[in-house]
């Protein structure tokens, strides 16, 4: 199984009463089919995966599957801290049909490499799901090194990183060590191109929940070898990319949906809504892109 181009990592969506909105799930997936987008990725942080119970989990991952069709590729997400948690995530994304699973560093607990390595191989194993693994330091405590990944690369059904490791000495590492065996995708829009370049195959992409067709152009250029073009996208959005970050990932992204009129709702608490200083530099940003804010910022 190849990965390979945009991967959205999708917002859930609520509804105003604070419940996961699946009718807007199934209009969130039809966009992203129609701009090109390569594949979802649903129940991941920018998914609010930390806030969903586990019901709400299954329901948007099977929501998501369905709406699909099979007309692209879904990666859902199964990350724990719990590595049994995470093999029951991974054979419930089996049952109802995704072709892949997300699994994130075990966070909080900080397992060491030994324990990263049995951590992903056994939902490998028991999950009988392909993984990608998903390394971030930033928002798990610890890193996956690379000779732990040159490990892992042997792992039946272990078929890819999404590498938010934000270091490009690291993603190069990983890249010249493991892309023989394992797709490497970006865990960062701005650092997409920089990946592309170095061998990389793709990006797992925040921006592309509000900008699909614009960054499936960017990796399509960069593939057909027009470096320009690709180099001139990701300079126009770079400032954009940068504001997804204004305060913690998803709040900026939903603000901006909002903002657009896509009314997918605030982030569940402890997430909050992003600061009026933050709204007003976001809509400043959207509108140099050409997007239309639609209500006020």
């Amino acid at each position: 199984m190849e990965f390979r181009g945009t991967y959205v990592a999708l917002v859930t969506p609520f509804t105003r009463d604070n419940k996961v909105d699946a009718a807007k799930i199934r209009e969130l997936v039809e966009f992203q089919i129609k701009n090109g987008t390569s594949g979802l990725v649903p129940c991941g942080t920018t998914g609010e995966s930390p806030t969903l119970s586990w019901d709400e989990h299954k329901l948007v991952v099977k929501t998501v599957v369905e709406a699909a069709r099979g007309r692209v590729q879904v990666i859902a997400g199964a990350g724990s801290n719990n590595t049994r948690e995470a093999v029951d995530a991974a054979l419930f994304a089996r049952r109802v049909g995704a072709d892949a699973v997300l699994v994130v560093s075990p966070y909080y607990n900080k397992p060491t490499q030994e324990g990263l390595f049995r951590h992903f191989k056994t939902v490998a194993q028991e999950g009988k799901m392909p993984v990608v693994i998903y390394n971030i330091q930033s928002r798990t405590g610890v890193n996956i090194e690379t000779s732990t990944m040159v490990r892992l690369k042997s792992v039946p059904n272990i078929v890819a990183v999404k590498e938010a490791s934000g270091s490009m000495n690291q993603i190069s590492d990983v890249i010249c060590r493991c892309g023989d065996k394992l797709d490497v995708l970006s865990g960062d829009d701005s650092m997409t191109l920089p990946l592309l370049a170095a061998g990389g195959q793709g990006v797992i992409s925040v921006i592309a929940n509000l900008l699909p067709k614009e960054m499936e152009r960017l990796c399509a250029d960069f593939f057909k070898g027009n470096l320009k073009a690709a180099t001139a996208r990701h300079q126009r959005l770079f400032a954009l990319f940068q504001g997804m970050f204004y305060e913690t990932n998803p709040i900026p992204i939903r603000e901006a949906m909002n903002m657009t009129g896509w009314e997918i709702g605030h982030a569940r608490l402890p997430l909050t809504p992003l600061a009026s200083r933050y709204r007003k530099m976001l809509a400043v940003e959207l509108a140099k892109i050409g997007l239309k804010v639609k209500r006020r910022a």
